[in-house]
């Protein structure tokens, strides 16, 4: 009776965990307005120290963020970017044209596990950070260079248990950016944030509700 219970316990933890939507956080921290992608979720114009928070739902593959750069768009969301440019569209329906810094995912595959990567295999426009929120994350390593090769899976994809949720930073704290705001430094993968200074983090930025 007590192993029948356990065991509905644990059906019951992970039907809840694979029906729960993982949140991302898109944080500008670039001392210039950037326009954020995400396939899916859109796109957003985010300025100086905002957020986007997007929702995205259990079982995605092929996810993909990243931030576009000299961007203007119309009225009706039309328009151009110098770096990322999606179509012309400010809420991206597809990739981002060369080059551009990627934060790739897939949500709760092999053994209901997260993995994710920073990419420069389309080239790098701005240093970014990729970092789970939330979850005992025990399999990522310490801060290891972006995916900058094909195959080059073994050090640099990271995985997390699914149901955690990510913050995506572009110009991250310590990024190099010369006088013209063009940034000259790779992005880097950071280890898991504890809730305490996540919550300290994002005190000191404003989320954009859309």
């Amino acid at each position: 009776m007590a192993s029948s219970t356990i065991l509905s316990f644990l059906l019951f933890a992970l039907l809840l965990t694979l029906s729960r939507a993982a949140e991302f956080k898109i944080v500008n921290g670039c001392p210039f307005t950037v326009w954020a992608a995400a396939i899916p979720g859109g796109g957003l114009q985010l300025d100086q120290g905002q957020i986007w928070p997007i929702d995205v739902n259990p079982g995605t593959t092929g996810g993909r963020i990243w931030a576009r750069t000299g961007c203007s768009f119309d009225g009706s969301g039309r328009g151009r970017c110098r770096t990322g440019d999606c179509g012309g569209l400010l809420e991206c329906q597809g990739s981002g044209s060369p080059p551009n810094t990627l934060a790739e995912f897939a949500l709760n595959q092999f053994e209901n596990l997260d993995f994710f990567d920073i990419s420069l295999l389309d080239g790098f426009n701005v240093p970014m950070e990729f970092s789970p929120i939330t979850g005992n994350c025990t399999a990522i390593r310490n801060c290891p260079d972006a995916y900058s090769y094909p195959k080059d899976d073994a050090t640099s994809t990271f995985t997390c248990p699914g149901g955690s949720d990510y913050m995506v930073i572009f110009c991250p704290s310590g990024s190099s950016l010369p006088a013209d705001g063009y940034p000259t430094r790779f992005g880097r993968i950071a280890r898991c944030r504890g809730e305490r200074e996540d919550a300290d983090f994002f005190a000191h930025y404003q989320i954009v509700q859309v």
